[in-house]
């Protein structure tokens, strides 16, 4: 046995040494060159891949914007305005002079029309309703308003003494005592309109102006059933009988209530005039050829009012928007009774014709839709028709006001939709119901032929 030198021993392990470091060098490249070749493998793949995968990162980064904006930016904005709407609802409660004070404040708009709708719950457990707007005329709002409190008051001694939803009147001062000076005569925009109301006197319906919005209060009307989202044949029936009932005891009502400022003539010329302007462009996203055309069915409505003898015809207070989401009935024994009528957006003192656009709407095999248009064919179903004979049997209709019924359509898309629609519906429904105008609505009420309703005075 030989033994060895400590110097051969200490260089073994050296070279042992080098050897180890040689395969950990040799592990790493080889890991190395893996990674890179994973990660060319992953970049070729992604060529492959559909781009709905490719933009899906993108997608979710915009959606997660969008329900920050929904959720807090949106919401605090919306808060501002509210409490901008809160506080005028406030003066004008204090300013009727109503003892009871505002406990909550509810908005319960439909979110379709640009008006703000308020349930105010007070501290006696009651609530009132409050409408606040700040587009048209204050005088206009404020004249419908008493048209509508003399309405309901003129049907106080009919069925229909509940029907509407009572209008709040400015309150009475006592008199004053002896020695005590008399009241001064005051006119003023906001706390009080017209001075104070004398015991006796007409009660005149209390409104509120602030000089950007303004307001009325009404009672909050009870409501009992809503109509189905499509009627059966019987509830078509009852509906028109029902509205022939209505309608003949508002004619009666009507020779206690003075004109209306407005009417459908004055509104066609006032929107003629408007397309006329060689502004126009400001309010109606039109081109030239549009408005053109929208002229010459403003032009033709006119001209058709006067065919029909309009200036000569009865005028009733109407109320035009009959929707499933307006008015209530009962339903004793399975038949349709009207039972309250609420949203006076639209009231008018007009042919009784007027009302029946929307109630062949809501006659119609279609049913409600969140999704609407207004388009002329309810006017040509079936069920319309089963309205239309149930109606003439109650308040017999003539010839002229059927025919008429093209008149009204035209006119609810002229009005309604054109002249007002920026006001009366939310910018999401607003821009396309105006192209709907121009390119559906119109169009077909020059087609409408309307003779076939003609066979219910047989």
């Amino acid at each position: 046995v030989m033994e060895r030198k400590p110097g051969e021993h200490r260089a073994e392990a050296e070279h042992a040494e080098r050897d180890q470091h040689r395969q950990r060098a040799f592990v790493r490249v080889i890991a190395g060159g893996a990674v890179v070749v994973r990660r060319m493998g992953v970049m070729i793949v992604m060529h492959a891949v559909p781009d709905w995968v490719k933009w899906a990162p993108f997608t979710v980064m915009l959606t997660g914007f969008a329900i920050a904006w929904y959720a807090y930016i949106r919401e605090l904005r919306q808060n501002v305005l509210d409490e901008q709407y809160e506080s005028h609802l406030r003066l004008a409660w204090a300013a009727n002079g109503d003892p009871r004070a505002i406990v909550t404040v509810l908005e319960v708009s439909a979110k379709v029309s640009t008006n703000r709708v308020y349930r105010l719950q007070l501290d006696d457990e009651s609530s009132v309703i409050a409408k606040v707007s700040s587009y048209g005329s204050y005088f206009l709002f404020r004249e419908d308003h008493d048209r509508i409190y003399r309405t309901r008051e003129a049907l106080q001694e009919t069925r229909w003494a509940g029907l509407l939803a009572d209008v709040l009147t400015e309150r009475p001062e006592p008199e004053p005592g002896p020695g005590e000076p008399p009241h001064k005569e005051t006119w003023k925009v906001g706390p009080r309109r017209y001075g104070p109301v004398r015991a006796g006197q007409r009660p005149h319906v209390f409104t509120f102006y602030d000089g950007g919005l303004w307001t009325a209060f009404y009672q909050d009307v009870p409501q009992q059933f809503a109509l189905p989202r499509i009627l059966s044949d019987g509830q078509v029936a009852d509906l028109g009988e029902e509205m022939g009932l209505l309608h003949r005891d508002c004619t009666d009502a009507a020779r206690r209530i003075p004109p209306s400022s407005k009417s459908i003539k004055s509104d066609a010329i006032h929107l003629l005039d408007l397309l006329s302007d060689k502004h126009s462009s400001v309010k109606f996203q039109y081109d030239a050829a549009q408005k053109q055309y929208l002229r010459s069915q403003c032009h033709e409505f006119l001209e058709q009012l006067d065919r029909f003898g309009y200036d000569d015809w009865t005028r009733i207070p109407v109320l035009i928007d009959w929707n499933l989401g307006n008015f209530s009935v009962s339903m004793a024994r399975q038949q349709v009774r009207l039972f309250s009528r609420w949203d006076y957006d639209w009231f008018r003192i007009e042919p009784r014709m007027m009302d029946m656009y929307f109630l062949s709407r809501v006659a119609s095999a279609t049913g409600d839709k969140t999704v609407f248009s207004y388009s002329p064919h309810p006017l040509l179903e079936p069920r319309f028709k089963h309205l239309l004979t149930a109606y003439h049997r109650i308040f017999p209709l003539n010839e002229n006001e059927i025919l008429f019924l093209r008149e009204v359509y035209r006119f609810f898309i002229l009005n309604y939709v054109v002249r007002e629609g920026d006001n009366f519906f939310q910018p999401m429904y607003w821009h396309r119901l105006q192209q709907e105008a121009v390119s559906m609505c119109l169009p077909a009420a020059e087609r409408l032929d309307l003779t076939p309703l003609l066979e219910i005075l047989d």
